[in-house]
């Protein structure tokens, strides 16, 4: 069950809040809300926990929509999934799909238990129905208490049952069904470090008069559950959560708040990863708020995560949102301070580059650089006008004399010599460069007369667009004394259109979209850009451009 698109209309603090995950290639298994302290991200999971418990059963307070509801406007809320199921409910009308409701499980982020304590009731029907959840997403969640409960209970019953069955118990089994996992994830998590790693060593039963208790082994010492620290309570409340309850995640919606909280940024890191690769069901989406480092850093790096980044906007406008692109200097901005960012980075050269060509530049390790992603050429330019960044944007449609100029208006800002990227992963030097690597022939001279005939074959259409496009430059807008000269170029194409006449490959070649155009020659079929992105050719041209 993965959501691609969410709507919430009126609902706490956002007038209407839109997150679309559409765009993601592939449904996203993992979504990190980003944003400072009152952004909002608490307040989506409220919207995951209000439609939830009204189909599960949940009894309802007087006021709650007093608490959900923003200015006695009208709530609703949508979901969209990427089966294309959907899901809607107001302050007036129950969810229109139960069953789709009922699959949302979440953790609101006053769950740690100091102490375990014992509470008498039936733990297999109240994990069943999840009807031990808070009321509201904003009390505490005493959950762990029948996790822990539970987890004894079914060690004991595996023990149990083959003896009046007249069998023996196979420890062994029992061992790698409930202890090891437990143990593997705790090693992953904290390392194997003997001293500051902890595992499950031993078990007591809850009876009468004490609850039940968790002994763990850390170096030569055993200790109670109630003597971790709270980054260790948080680690092992949130496992045995996914371990307990594992069944009733499958084909869910699972959201946990400040998943973070007091641990270091490794062990964020590596606790979000364990989560996400270990327990995670197939088929169960994870939903976290975090502005801590660690858990960013997760999601920066993998390909079945999205960022949302909910910072700076007024919660009183319409909002859509879509993920962040990986990489985004400003996602890192929300956990560490620019001026801490600044020190960190010392002595290295910071680049920002257009859209998703940001992976491609970080792969070639050129020597104290480090690239981050700009969204788009704008917002390339203004992050590189204020002299602390630089900026690599592509040439597209500009003559040598005018990138001169703009060079020279704003030193930090570099070029492509070339169109896009595309032109440099296809250029002819570049493909005979790989295809000698790989040992497969290449006819340099057929592909430049090919590359020639298909830009001829283009002319009219490309110089259709040639002023739309340049109309969008932001340098050509700039108010200062380089700038206002500039301006004279915008919106026209007359010095492009003699370079892309020109038949001289290195004049045409230029200002040619290879990323638009000559997508069907047979010398560009079956490219892996990665590899073509590798060559030594690739990375000395781009070193030339900074």
């Amino acid at each position: 069950m993965f959501i691609k698109k969410l709507q919430l209309q009126n609902f706490k603090r956002f007038s209407d809040l839109t997150i679309d995950l559409s765009e993601c290639e592939t449904p996203p298994k993992l979504v990190l809300l980003i944003g400072a302290n009152g952004s909002g991200k608490s307040s989506v999971f409220d919207a995951f926990h209000w439609i939830s418990k009204t189909a599960k059963g949940r009894f309802r307070l007087p006021d709650e929509n007093e608490y959900y509801i923003k200015n006695r406007n009208e709530i609703k809320i949508s979901f969209e999934f990427s089966d294309g199921e959907i899901l809607e409910k107001t302050a007036t009308k129950e969810p229109d799909n139960v069953e789709i409701a009922k699959r949302f499980y979440g953790r609101s982020s006053l769950r740690i238990v100091p102490r375990i304590k014992r509470e008498f009731h039936d733990e297999n029907l109240f994990i069943k129905n999840d009807s031990d959840a808070p009321e509201k997403y904003i009390e505490v969640d005493h959950r762990f208490n029948n996790d822990v409960v539970k987890f004894t209970q079914d060690i004991n019953k595996a023990l149990r049952d083959p003896i009046f069955r007249g069998e023996s118990a196979d420890t062994v089994e029992i061992f790698h069904q409930f202890i090891e996992p437990f143990n593997n994830s705790l090693s992953k998590i904290f390392g194997n470090n003997q001293t500051t790693s902890i595992r499950i060593a031993q078990f007591e039963d809850a009876n009468t008069s004490q609850p039940p208790r968790l002994i763990f082994a850390k170096g030569n010492s055993l200790i109670n559950y109630d003597l971790l620290s709270h980054g260790e309570k948080q680690v092992v409340i949130i496992l045995l959560n996914f371990i307990v309850r594992r069944k009733q995640y499958q084909n869910t919606i699972y959201y946990i708040d400040e998943m973070d909280s007091h641990m270091n940024t490794s062990l964020q890191k590596r606790l979000l990863k364990e989560i996400v690769e270990s327990w995670l069901p197939s088929d169960c989406q994870l939903w976290t708020a975090s502005h801590a480092l660690g858990f960013i850093d997760y999601a920066n790096e993998t390909n079945h995560s999205a960022i949302i980044d909910l910072d700076n906007f007024d919660f009183d406008q319409n909002h859509t949102i879509t993920p962040s692109e990986k990489n985004d200097f400003d996602i890192f901005e929300i956990a560490v301070n620019q001026e801490f960012l600044s020190k960190l980075f010392e002595g290295k050269r910071i680049v920002f580059a257009e859209n998703k060509d940001t992976p491609y530049y970080n792969n070639l390790n050129i020597q104290d650089t480090i690239f981050f992603v700009g969204k788009d050429k704008k917002d390339v330019f203004y992050k590189t006008i204020n002299g602390d960044y630089h900026g690599l944007v592509d040439r597209d449609y500009l003559s040598d004399e005018e990138m001169d100029d703009i060079k020279s208006s704003y030193p930090n800002l570099k070029f492509l010599n070339y169109y896009s990227i595309e032109n440099y992963l296809y250029h002819p030097d570049n493909l005979e460069l790989y295809n000698l690597e790989i040992n497969k022939p290449f006819d340099k001279e057929k592909y430049l007369q090919d590359l020639k005939e298909e830009k001829n074959k283009m002319l009219s259409k490309i110089f259709i667009g040639i002023a739309k496009g340049r109309d969008s430059y932001p340098f050509f807008r700039e108010d200062n004394k380089r700038g206002k000269r500039l301006k004279q170029f915008q919106g026209n194409a007359e010095s492009i259109i003699p370079l892309l006449e020109s038949d001289d490959f290195e004049t045409f070649y230029k200002v040619f979209p290879m990323k638009d155009y000559a997508k069907q020659l047979p010398q560009r079929q079956n490219l892996n850009k990665n590899n073509l992105a590798s060559t030594n050719w690739f990375k000395l041209a781009i070193q030339e451009c900074l």
